[in-house]
């Protein structure tokens, strides 16, 4: 029998499918960028923060200011917020042994969906470690990706330039795949209401304050439920 740990490592298969084909991409887009494959594999490393490295490599490119890329990159990380309070009621504060911050470091949108749907199913003294083993799991396919990205996707491209088209729908796919994973634990026109108002928001606002204002939306109409 396997442990919740390996449980959890198993269950984060689901989330390497589409992180590993998008990490590729994101080592590839650094290394077009003029930087050095290990310094794409130290930011997966250290930044972890999926889309948002995108957006990262872009400035860097541009020349933009160290405050200004912080900054965005903040703005566009604001969701994880809502993340935490919805999931640590769930694991039970009497059953946390690790550190806050150790909990929060591997907190991605896909690890997040996954836990909503699947920790409750976990026994209260499993959920922890098995959580740990999902945020692992999750966290290590991203540097790998990176890091095959980085060092060798290079030659790849060049032999097929389709696949560089072809990994950008990898990411969309595997929220779509979460989306209907939570689909029947949230209310429907929770879902409607944020999707509108992300779609609404994208009129006057990059993609990250349309993202920003779909979870408040969607918080507002969850909280009145509750």
């Amino acid at each position: 029998m396997r442990t919740p740990f390996l449980r959890g490592l198993f269950d984060s298969l689901s989330i390497a499918v589409g992180y590993v084909p998008v990490a590729i991409s994101f080592g590839l887009a650094a290394v077009y960028a003029d930087i050095s494959p290990w310094l794409a594999v130290l930011v997966s490393i250290l930044v972890y923060a999926g889309a948002s490295q995108f957006i990262l490599v872009s400035l860097m490119a541009s020349g933009g200011s160290a405050l200004s890329i912080v900054g965005i990159v903040l703005l566009m990380n604001l969701r994880h917020l809502f993340y935490g309070p919805a999931l640590i009621g769930k694991l039970g504060p009497r059953q946390r042994r690790l550190p806050m911050f150790v909990l929060a470091a591997g907190l991605t949108d896909e690890v997040f969906a996954t836990s909503i749907s699947k920790l409750a199913r976990q026994p209260a003294a499993e959920r922890e470690p098995w959580y740990v083993g999902l945020q692992l799991g999750a966290y290590l396919s991203w540097v790998g990706g990176t890091a095959i990205g980085a060092f060798f996707g290079h030659d790849w491209v060049q032999g097929s330039p389709i696949l560089l088209q072809t990994l950008g729908f990898v990411l969309p796919a595997l929220f779509f795949a979460l989306l209907l994973e939570i689909r029947q634990i949230v209310p429907g026109y929770v879902l409607a209401g944020a999707c509108v108002a992300t779609l609404l928001s994208l009129v006057a606002l990059p993609a990250y304050g349309a993202i920003v204002v779909g979870m408040l939306v969607g918080a507002l109409l969850g909280g009145r439920k509750a």
